[in-house]
């Protein structure tokens, strides 16, 4: 039988801020990548997010941005080094598996968040950056990655357990790079049509860009944003979609690089 991961950026409110609906979206995912507190997520959060996807049985991961609550990381920040964004992630998967340590969980996966991993997927030497971050800290976290990116080739470089998803909620350019979100058409915004969109990925192992060239790939993981105001039903359409076409949901650390 066919299998994939459904994962989705959670623990991602700080403070009186509430971003997504995470308590739903833990009962459809399979791994949650959560936030580490630069771009999102406080300690409070954190702990929250961490016990509730040990209830649910679901996977967890370190999702690291850049350090920009304003602009929840989606902002494109120049100026640092790609070594001193490279300490600054190895900061913040120190501050997940810290908290998960005390809750007598373990962090299985790594993703990069927004801005960072959209510079990371076109620039050589941060994708490195983000690498080496990984490797310094744990290197059997699996490392989640646009398939194609320079990211995907870092953690290829440095032997790193590399896994590839793709965005039911995003549209893709022809070189297989995700569509700018200030684009037309960049977000897949029916339900119906995203889980419908997924199976026929997973079944030709293939991607279609926005203008429909088909992009051979392989398909690990499946991401659903977890603070669209549609993420629920999205993740509902999505994993509906998957269980009707035959193909079991199952959490990435489970069936690639078992812990």
């Amino acid at each position: 039988m066919a299998h994939v991961d459904l994962n989705s950026d959670l623990g991602e409110s700080f403070g009186q801020y509430k971003i997504g609906e995470d308590e739903e979206m833990m009962k459809i995912i399979s791994s949650a990548n959560v936030a580490c507190g630069f771009h999102g997520g406080d300690p409070l959060v954190m702990h929250e997010t961490l016990s509730q996807a040990k209830a649910n049985g679901v996977g967890v991961g370190a999702h690291p941005g850049f350090n920009d609550l304003w602009g929840f990381g989606r902002r494109r920040i120049v100026g640092d080094s790609p070594a001193d964004i490279e300490k600054s992630l190895v900061y913040q998967i120190g501050a997940i598996q810290g908290m998960a340590t005390s809750l007598d969980m373990r962090v299985t996966h790594y993703k990069i968040h927004g801005a960072l991993s959209n510079m990371a997927c076109e620039d050589a030497d941060l994708a490195m950056a983000a690498a080496r971050a990984v490797k310094s800290v744990d290197q059997d976290l699996i490392f989640l990655v646009l398939p194609g990116s320079e990211l995907e080739r870092a953690g290829e470089r440095l032997g790193l357990n590399v896994a590839r998803e793709v965005f039911a909620d995003r549209a893709y350019e022809d070189d297989g790079m995700l569509v700018s979100r200030k684009k037309d058409g960049a977000m897949i915004e029916d339900a119906a049509e995203a889980g419908r969109r997924m199976v026929r990925f997973i079944e030709d192992g293939a991607m279609q860009s926005i203008n429909g060239k088909r992009i051979p790939v392989q398909i690990d993981s499946i991401c659903v944003h977890g603070d669209s105001p549609t993420a629920v039903a999205m993740a509902k359409s999505v994993r509906s979609a998957l269980i009707e076409a035959g193909i079991e949901i199952r959490p990435m650390h489970e069936t690639m690089f078992p812990f």
